[in-house]
C-alpha cells in the first residue's frame, strides 16, 4: 500500500502505517501541480524584490532587517543551523516518521513556496529509511516546532546525524548510502520545512493510536477483576447507560456485557451485597468519560494532520503573501493536555481494582495479597505499590501544559503553546497507564488461578490463557519485575486484545 498526499484527507490510521508499518508515500499529481504554482509565484516575488518575511527578510524579531537576493542561500542555511538546539534523548522512529509525514503532507497542500525537489529529497528519506536524530527537548510549540524540525532537516543539507537500516551515521553519510542527493535551501524553504506542529503531532498520534487500543485493555482488565470479585452486572445495563446518554459510557458498557456473557462468578445480583464499590460499578462512567474524550482528541488531530502551518502562507491565486499565525500548537497543547488526562484516569481507576484484588478487606474471601502463604510470601504486595507509584507520578505529568507560556524572540514570540511538552508528557502518561493496566491483568489471573480458574466468560478465559502462556501462577515468591514486564509487553503489543476479539469478535 502506497500512502498518497494530497494536503486535505490523510487519516490518523495512514500516518501509523507509515510511521510504524513503514508504508511508502507519494504526492498526488495535483499537489505537485500546486507546490509547483506556489513556488513559481516565489520566484516571481524575489524578481520583483518584494519585500516579504521569511523570504527578503530575516525571522523573528530580525523580521525588519532586509536580506539580499545575494544572501538568500546564507540565510536559509543559518536559519536551519543557528535552530539546531534541541537537546535530550532522540525521539523514537515512528515518531521521527510521523513528524516527516505531515511535513510532507503539509508542504504538498501549495501554500508554503517549497520547491518540488526539496520536497521530494523529504519524501525520499521516508521511503528510503533515513531517519534524523531529533533531541525531544527545545520546543516552545509556538512559530512551530522550530528547534527540533530543524534537526529533522540536517540530513538533507548535509549534516546532523540519522538512523539508516539501524545505524546512527553522519546526515551527509546516511543519506549518500540511500542514494539520496543532499541539496541547497532556497528562498524559504528553511523557514517552509521548521515553522509548523509537526513533532508535537507526530508524538500525539502516535499516543492517540495507542490510547485507542489501551482503552480496549481497560476494559479486559475490568472484566477480569470482575470475574475474580463477583461483579454485579446489572450496573452495566443498557438501559442505565441509556439515560445519562453519553456514547462512551454506553461503548464500555456494550463491551463489559460482551465481556462477562457467560460468566459463572459476575452475575446479574448477588446475594451477598447489593452492589459494587465505584472501579466496579462505574467503569462505564469512567472509562466512557475517556472514550470521549480520546475520540475527540482523535477528531481534533485528524484536522492537524491536514493543516498547513507553517508562515507566511503563499496564495498564488489570490497574489498574496500572508503572515499569520498558524504554526501556533495551542489547539494541540489543549488536546494533548485532555488526551493524558483521559490516560491518567485510566490507571487511576485501574489501581483501585488491584487494590482491592489484593486487599483481605476487600477482596471477597481471596487470601490476602494474592498469595497462598502470607507472611512468608508477600504476593502481590508490592506489584500494587509499583502501580501506585505510577498513578501518582502521572498526576505531575498531568499538570497542563498549555496554560504555561513564556515569551521568546525579543518579547516578539510573546505568547507560546507548550505543545509539544505536552505531548510529550502524554507519552510518558501512556508509558505509565499501560504497565499499571499489566499489574491489573497479572493481578487478576493470580485471583483467577486462585479461585481455581473457574467459570470464566469465553473472553475473560481467552485473556487468562494468552496471559498464562507466557506467565505461571505465583506459588512460592519470585522475582516479580520479569513477571509485570511480560505484561508491559503484551499491553503494548496488543496481544491481550488480539486474543480477546479472536474468541468473541470485535470490542468497541
Amino acid at each position: 500500500m502506497t500512502v498518497v498526499l494530497n494536503g486535505k484527507d490523510l487519516t490518523v490510521e495512514e500516518v501509523i502505517d507509515v510511521a510504524v508499518n513503514m508504508e511508502k508515500v507519494e504526492i498526488s499529481q495535483e499537489s505537485q501541480k500546486a507546490v509547483k504554482k506556489a513556488r513559481d509565484y516565489v520566484d516571481k516575488k524575489l524578481e520583483e524584490g518584494a519585500i516579504i518575511y521569511g523570504l527578503t527578510t530575516g525571522f523573528g524579531k530580525f523580521s525588519d532587517t532586509y536580506i539580499s537576493s545575494e544572501e538568500t542561500a546564507d540565510l536559509q542555511r543559518n536559519l536551519i543551523i543557528s535552530h539546531t538546539c534541541a537537546m535530550g534523548d532522540p525521539l523514537p522512529q515512528r515518531v521521527v516518521r510521523a513528524a516527516m509525514l505531515l511535513r510532507c503532507n503539509a508542504l504538498s497542500r501549495g501554500n508554503s513556496g517549497i520547491r518540488p525537489g526539496t520536497l521530494n529529497t523529504l519524501l525520499e528519506m521516508i521511503n528510503r529509511g533515513v531517519h534524523p536524530v531529533i533531541p525531544e527537548k527545545g520546543s516552545l510549540g509556538a512559530s512551530g516546532d522550530l528547534a527540533p524540525l530543524a534537526h529533522m532537516v540536517l540530513p538533507m543539507i548535509g549534516e546532523g546525524e540519522a538512523e539508516y537500516k539501524g545505524e546512527i551515521l553522519p546526515g551527509k553519510e546516511a543519506m549518500e548510502r540511500a542514494g539520496i542527493p543532499v541539496i541547497e535551501l532556497a528562498a524559504k524553504e528553511g523557514l517552509a520545512l521548521i515553522n509548523g506542529t509537526q513533532i508535537m503531532t507526530g508524538i500525539g498520534v502516535n499516543v492517540l493510536w495507542d490510547a485507542m487500543e489501551l482503552l480496549k485493555v481497560a476494559d479486559i482488565a475490568a472484566a477480569m477483576t470482575g470475574e475474580a470479585l463477583h461483579a454485579i452486572l446489572k450496573a452495566y445495563d443498557p438501559k442505565v447507560h441509556e439515560l445519562r446518554g453519553h456514547q462512551g459510557q454506553k461503548d464500555c458498557a456494550e463491551n463489559l456485557r460482551k465481556l462477562l456473557a457467560g460468566s459463572g462468578n459476575a452475575k446479574e445480583s448477588n446475594p451477598n451485597k447489593v452492589q459494587d464499590p465505584y472501579s466496579l460499578r462505574c467503569v462505564p462512567q469512567v472509562h466512557g468519560a475517556s472514550r470521549d474524550a480520546i475520540n475527540y482528541v482523535y477528531e481534533t488531530v485528524t484536522r492537524e494532520i491536514n493543516a498547513v502551518t507553517d508562515n507566511p502562507l503563499i496564495f498564488p491565486d489570490e497574489d498574496q503573501v500572508i503572515s499569520g499565525g498558524n504554526f501556533h500548537g495551542q489547539p494541540m497543547a489543549l488536546t494533548f493536555d485532555l488526551l493524558k488526562n483521559a490516560i491518567s484516569e485510566l490507571a487511576n481507576i485501574s489501581e483501585r481494582r488491584s487494590e482491592r484484588l489484593i486487599n483481605p478487606q476487600l477482596s471477597e474471601g481471596l487470601e490476602p495479597f494474592l498469595t497462598k502463604y502470607g507472611g512468608v510470601c508477600s504476593g502481590f504486595m508490592i506489584a500494587q505499590y509499583a502501580a501506585a507509584s505510577m498513578v501518582s507520578e502521572n498526576k505531575i505529568y498531568a499538570h497542563p501544559a498549555c496554560v504555561d507560556s513564556i515569551p521568546s524572540s525579543g518579547n516578539q514570540e510573546d505568547h507560546v503553546s507548550m505543545g509539544t511538552t505536552a505531548a510529550r508528557t502524554a507519552a510518558m502518561v501512556l508509558d505509565n497507564a499501560q504497565k499499571v493496566l499489566g499489574i491489573e491483568l497479572l493481578s487478576a489471573a493470580q485471583a483467577i488461578w486462585l479461585r481455581g480458574e473457574k467459570g470464566l466468560s469465553p473472553a475473560t478465559e481467552a485473556a487468562y490463557e494468552r496471559i498464562r502462556k507466557e506467565t505461571d501462577p505465583v506459588d512460592d515468591d519470585v522475582i516479580m519485575h520479569y513477571e509485570l514486564e511480560k505484561l508491559d509487553r503484551m499491553v503494548k503489543e496488543g496481544e491481550i486484545v488480539k486474543a480477546v476479539q479472536q474468541a468473541v469478535g470485535e470490542l468497541k
